[in-house]
């Protein structure tokens, strides 16, 4: 058989174990979601923490794989490749994959949680020439200038959101709606049924970044006022998302003007934001994983330990 490789992510919501072979085969994707309170926004690092403790070896118990074919691990150890980025949840998936990798004496590789997003766009593909990503997740809206370089991916940040994140905006107005958190699927599925209400929606990015937290305002104004379908007003702030993240591409490649552009994380998985950014921007081609592979996984980080050499502590 194949080397195989097996990947980590402990996620504010999910737990996340997956296993891959060196061509970026999927041979195991093991995840189960973290339980948030109906009516609440989220959950507290240490809530999250406990739960992937918890988690972890119920998802190692279900693999079928012979672990000794494992010739190395890797994880997520914290949100991005910065110095400071740092989450208590991704101890679980570190403390783990450090003690299994000491078990199998196999090596050890640190990665991040939004490169396992972008692994998630290269799966099995040997892009060369440097590209954009667009990381959209429940905590994070950034365009990220990405090359894929021999021994790491080298990632600079050039845009994004300044306040909230599109995931926490659609989160929010997901719970102002009564739904359990988080809400992005029932938001979906609503909205394919809507049809776009406000026109024209006022914004302005600044150098590659926006503010969105008016549109929390506006858009739960707008379902308060009860002269709108639900369904319209959702669609409506999807659609007007897709708008404003074609818009941070474009600020992007002003002074980036690369060939392609990756969109992952959780929000990338909506279907009326991949039909809005469907044919490119400016002629770029716009490339999405597959839907299973946007929401948060352990996959990108498996290949990443195929391919790449990983971060020092």
């Amino acid at each position: 058989m194949s080397n195989l490789y097996l990947g980590i992510d402990t996620s504010n919501y999910t737990t996340s174990l997956a296993i891959v072979d060196q061509m970026g085969n999927i041979i195991e994707d093991k995840r189960k979601a973290l339980f948030v309170e109906s009516g609440k926004k989220g959950l507290r690092q240490q809530e999250a923490l406990f739960q992937h403790i918890k988690n972890l070896p119920d998802l190692l118990e279900e693999m079928s794989t012979d672990l000794t074919l494992i010739k190395a691990i890797g994880a997520s150890t914290r949100p991005r490749t910065i110095e400071g980025s740092y989450m208590p949840v991704f101890l679980a998936g570190e403390n783990t994959g450090r003690i299994i990798s000491k078990s199998l004496q196999v090596p050890f590789k640190r990665f991040s949680h939004q490169e396992g997003h972008i692994g998630c766009c290269l799966l099995g593909n040997k892009e060369e020439e440097p590209f954009l990503s667009l990381h959209l997740s429940g905590g994070t809206t950034e365009v990220v200038y990405t090359r894929n370089e021999e021994e790491n991916l080298l990632t600079q940040t050039i845009g994004g959101t300044l306040d909230i994140s599109m995931g926490q905006l659609i989160d929010r107005i997901g719970v102002y709606l009564g739904m359990d958190f988080p809400c992005g699927v029932e938001l979906d599925r609503i909205a394919r049924n809507g049809e776009k209400i406000v026109k024209k929606l006022q914004y302005r990015t600044r150098d590659g970044w926006i503010n969105l937290s008016g549109y929390e305002n506006l858009f739960k104004k707008l379902l308060g006022d009860g002269k709108f379908r639900k369904e319209d007003v959702v669609y409506t702030m999807f659609m007007h998302l897709g708008d404003i993240i074609g818009e941070l591409i474009r600020e992007g490649l002003k002074d980036y003007p690369v060939k392609k552009i990756y969109v992952a994380g959780g929000v990338s998985a909506n279907s009326v934001i991949r039909k809005s950014l469907e044919n490119g921007i400016n002629e770029k081609e716009v490339v999405f994983p597959e839907n299973t592979l946007s929401t948060d996984n352990g996959v990108g980080v498996a290949y990443l330990a195929a391919c790449k050499k990983g971060w020092e502590e």
